[in-house]
């Protein structure tokens, strides 16, 4: 019998692993927060699907996204970057990622952790949205009022479209659809 699946994730075996693994999985940890940060910045005008090929080069590239490294990157760490071929070498987007490390680490001093400041926006729950396969948006309101917030903050390459993506990821929202094996498992029940 053939395992029904939200229709993003198409044929391609990595991007199924990563949507019957990773998904909309509710995530806690501030590392894996900014893991799933700096790979939807990176997405910003591309597919996922060109991302997640990549996730180990960026990984490799980016000290294992470990953000207090990343926060302290100097010209060297970024010539080294727009010249890795394991990422996507966009000269903004690298910027941007260094001067999202320091944001991030703001954020913690501030909140304790980035979890904590994410979750607030939700009272710690996850939304669960009852899509069909061709209902999903690319931007809510509450990806708006994120968005908004983190650029606020100092944090770019996090428009409501890639917010709305990461909330996706993160499992801030559950987007799977009703159909897909993964949609009782990713209501937030812990």
């Amino acid at each position: 019998m053939e395992t029904l699946r939200c229709q993003w994730p198409g044929n391609d075996a990595l991007m199924q692993q990563y949507h019957d693994q990773e998904w909309g999985t509710p995530v806690h940890d501030d590392h894996k927060w900014f893991e799933f940060l700096l790979l939807d910045a990176f997405q910003a005008g591309l597919s996922w699907k060109t991302i997640l090929h990549r996730r180990e080069g960026f990984k490799k590239a980016f000290d294992n996204f470990d953000f207090e490294k990343i926060a302290q990157y100097d010209e060297n760490h970024y010539e080294r970057l727009i010249n890795d071929a394991g990422i996507i070498r966009n000269k903004a987007k690298v910027r941007g990622t260094i001067k999202n490390a320091q944001a991030f680490i703001a954020i913690r001093k501030e909140f304790g952790s980035f979890d904590n400041y994410i979750w607030r926006f939700t009272d710690g729950k996850t939304i669960v949205t009852r899509r069909k396969q061709n209902d999903i948006p690319v931007r809510t309101e509450l990806s708006d009022m994120i968005s908004k917030d983190l650029k606020k903050r100092g944090f770019s390459f996090v428009g409501t479209t890639i917010c709305y993506a990461f909330m996706q990821a993160a499992g801030i929202v559950n987007d799977h659809v009703e159909e897909c094996f993964r949609f009782e498992a990713c209501c937030g029940k812990e």
